[in-house]
């Protein structure tokens, strides 16, 4: 999931074609909010984002990539010695329907990859090869496969530490294998993280898993069919989301179950459908990915601009390492915490590898036709007409040109793709947040009704307001999330590789054997 684009917010501009006085007016006091806003929470995002000094690589992004090289190791390249083992275990060949947890394997990688299958692999493989060239993709690409190792840490430990209930629910994630497993090993300050972590949460699902969704949805729709008042959109989502989130996670998951799959195949099928049109590009399009890893095909120079490029996107698509899917993924029904582990680590392979790649080369192969030799920016078109030069930072815009620019109502299938998107990202997020809330305020019926509540209010918000700075904040909320939880990781990584040791021992010797033919 990607809640780094900002596109502009229809709401107001909406309501200023038919009261242009009240729309100044709202515009001026959204402004106010926002610059109060930011001046508060500037020094906080600057942070987390803060570059490298001379470069444009935040440190964050490498805090992930370092975790995930450090994990690939440290368990031995697990992602690629088990990920057969991994989809049987999807498939449910190892699944005892009496094993405590809500959802099945499938459900509980649905609901995860609903959360960050989204607008990043639309809008931010844009923006990564429109800037670091084509060979971005090599990097996005490493990075998914290297994150796949961090999934497998942080969902391994959710599942081992989460809390059973007496009515068949559960709740697990971060706050409560780094509460739990600290004072399991002694180690001192187990509860302050979990709740720094706990609150970093609850921002960013209100903020980049609610807000920034919304709003993307109605400028979409808006886009499509004209502009009108945002808060229309928001209550429309809302209510949506509150039938589903209302029912907890098993609701959830039997949404995401049939949404992910559906929007995969949508999103996948259309940009195969574009290669297939041009597939005596493809060759050309892979050899241009390669080469442009390592030499300067993109505007931000050479090797290091690619790298930049593809590792930001891959940390802001698949979240590897922030910790969200570990709260998902904890629901599932097993009796060996190891199993879910296995697999979480095929999210960054659908996510990033195989979704983002299929943009990637839809846009490479595009280009040739979306590109002005003289100047070298993007031109994009609506019905054989120009309507703007742009550079390659544009992106929904872009994608929807690269699709447009080999079939022209494609735009709209992406459209479509954007909604699902967006809606099942909310729905996710929903869940993230509200396991942190009752970590934070204990759990009941009350206290989730509450959340759930204020969360579809913010669903409004989102969808009618522009809030720049707020949705920046939650941002940065979003990726703190990930400074508390491998800080974690690493001292509770030797935990996960005795799970890994003892299973793999006895799934060797037989005694973990196949629940059905």
């Amino acid at each position: 999931m990607n809640r780094f684009l900002k596109p502009a917010l229809t709401g107001a501009a909406a309501l200023a074609v038919a009261t242009p006085s009240l729309a100044e007016e709202a515009m001026g006091i959204d402004d106010k909010v926002n610059q109060v806003f930011a001046e508060v929470t500037g020094p906080f995002v600057g942070l987390i984002f803060a570059p490298f000094p001379g470069t444009s690589f935040p440190w964050i992004v490498m805090w992930l990539v370092i975790a995930a090289s450090v994990f690939t190791l440290y368990f031995g390249f697990v992602q690629f010695r088990f990920f057969g083992h991994a989809i049987r275990l999807v498939k449910g060949d190892y699944s005892d329907p009496n094993d405590a947890g809500e959802v099945s394997h499938f459900q509980a990688l649905a609901t995860a990859l609903s959360g960050t299958v989204g607008l990043g692999n639309i809008a931010g493989v844009a923006v990564a090869v429109g800037i670091g060239g084509p060979g971005a993709t090599f990097w996005m690409i490493l990075a998914g496969l290297l994150g796949m190792a961090s999934k497998f840490t942080e969902c391994t430990l959710g599942v081992k530490y989460r809390n059973e209930y007496p009515d068949g629910t559960v709740s697990g994630g971060p706050m409560y294998y780094i509460s739990k497993g600290f004072a399991e090993l002694g180690l001192p300050g187990g509860k302050i993280l979990a709740v720094l972590f706990s609150i970093f949460c609850i921002l960013g699902a209100f903020g980049g898993g609610n807000m920034f969704q919304a709003n993307q949805a109605h400028a979409q729709i808006s886009g499509i069919i004209g502009d009108y008042p945002g808060w229309i959109t928001g209550l429309v989502f809302a209510a949506v989301v509150f039938a589903v989130i209302v029912g907890g996670i098993k609701s959830i998951a039997r949404v995401t179950e049939k949404v992910v799959p559906f929007m995969g195949i949508l999103y996948v099928g259309a940009a195969l459908v574009i290669l297939i049109v041009n597939y005596d590009m493809i060759g050309w399009a892979f050899g241009q990915i390669f080469a442009g890893a390592f030499t300067g095909l993109g505007i931000a120079g050479g090797m290091v601009g690619a790298l930049i490029q593809g590792f930001k996107r891959a940390a802001f698509s698949n979240e590897a390492g922030v910790g969200s899917a570990a709260i998902a993924h904890s629901a599932v029904k097993t009796s060996e915490p190891i199993t879910e582990g296995f697999v979480s680590l095929l999210e960054p392979l659908i996510d990033t590898v195989v979704i983002c790649t299929m943009t990637a080369l839809v846009i490479t192969i595009s280009q040739q036709m979306l590109i002005d030799p003289q100047t070298g920016m993007y031109i994009l078109t609506e019905g054989g007409s120009h309507i703007a030069t742009v550079d390659g930072n544009t992106g929904v815009a872009l994608t929807s040109a690269a699709f447009g620019a080999s079939i022209s109502w494609f735009p709209y299938v992406l459209a479509v793709a954007v909604v699902l998107f967006a809606f099942s990202t909310m729905i996710s997020w929903s869940y993230y947040g509200l396991k942190a809330w009752t970590y934070l305020f204990g759990e009941g019926k009350t206290a989730e009704l509450v959340f759930k509540v204020l969360f579809c209010i913010f669903v409004v918000i989102g969808a009618s307001a522009s809030l720049g700075p707020v949705i920046d904040f939650s941002d940065a909320a979003i990726f703190a999330m990930a400074v508390v939880n491998i800080a974690a990781l690493y001292f509770l990584m030797k935990l996960v590789r005795a799970e890994l040791v003892s299973y793999s021992a006895r799934l060797n010797s037989g005694k973990i054997a196949k629940a059905k033919a």
